[in-house]
């Protein structure tokens, strides 16, 4: 059975299941989500869920994913 979690070698260790955040954008993956409140709440739930890897790009809004993330 595959382990839940991977470990870096600086011991870091994350989840093996993620959480990206593309759909948390506009349109088209372009500027901000259409309830920036709504897209931090998401955040806040999936880290709830202990999910702890978040995959953002600075592509994703571009920037406004990042920016969620941040105000989690």
């Amino acid at each position: 059975m595959t382990k839940k979690t991977f470990t870096f070698s600086d011991g870091l260790e994350v989840n093996r299941l993620g959480y990206g955040t593309m759909q948390l954008t506009g349109e088209g993956v372009f500027g901000p989500y259409k309830d920036p409140e709504k897209a931090v709440d998401v955040l806040k739930a999936v880290l709830e869920s202990e999910i702890n890897f978040i995959d953002t790009a600075d592509a994703y809004g571009p920037f406004y994913a990042n920016l969620y993330v941040k105000k989690h």
